[in-house]
């Protein structure tokens, strides 16, 4: 049995979550709305304030949906309560970030800039021009815009230079030895 599947999601107050015509959910809450179709074959219940998500059979596809049908629902009603978020830091010397209007501007050691502008319904903060810190509602574009932020410079196992997460360890390297 699926273990995730089977727990039932909490419906903390203030977020209002509804289930539509073939699966559609939508969920309301302070911070914002999400709305997502999910599979016809998982079956979504909502009772008082917990929401519940049930399998028609054992066979493999639907364990699969199972499992990730009740995360799914369960990110959303998170993100509209309380939000994701995602810090990164900037190392390195001249490595800097900072944010002129809806603009991400970086230095990373390139010869120009690096510009990004914030996708819709993402807002990104820099309290320091050593860290950049990535909000929003919806934890996979929050998580998928922070990726393509590290991308532009990912950190090297030498000095430890580049873009990385806050919660992320760097395995460091040792650098070549003189021959004796």
């Amino acid at each position: 049995m699926s273990r995730i599947g089977l727990k039932p999601i909490v419906i903390p107050a203030g977020v209002e979550v509804t289930i539509g015509e073939g699966n559609v959910v939508t969920v309301k809450g302070p911070k914002g709305t999400l709305t997502n179709t999910f599979s016809q074959d998982m079956a979504i219940k909502k009772e008082e304030n917990t929401v519940v998500v049930e399998r028609p059979t054992d066979n493999k596809k639907h364990k699969s949906l199972h499992g990730l049908t009740r995360t799914l629902i369960n990110n959303m009603v998170i993100g509209v309560s309380e939000g994701y978020e995602k810090k990164l830091e900037v190392k390195g010397v001249g490595y800097r970030a900072a944010k002129q209007g809806k603009t991400l501007v970086m230095n990373l050691g390139f010869s120009h800039p690096v510009e990004m502008e914030d996708p819709e319904g993402i807002t990104v903060e820099v309290p320091n021009q050593f860290e950049i810190i990535v909000k929003g509602i919806d934890k996979q574009k929050v998580g998928n815009y922070a990726s393509k932020i590290r991308a532009w410079r990912k950190p090297e196992p030498y000095k430890g230079k580049g873009l990385k997460y806050a919660d992320e360890v760097i395995i460091r390297k040792e650098g070549k030895t003189g021959k004796k």
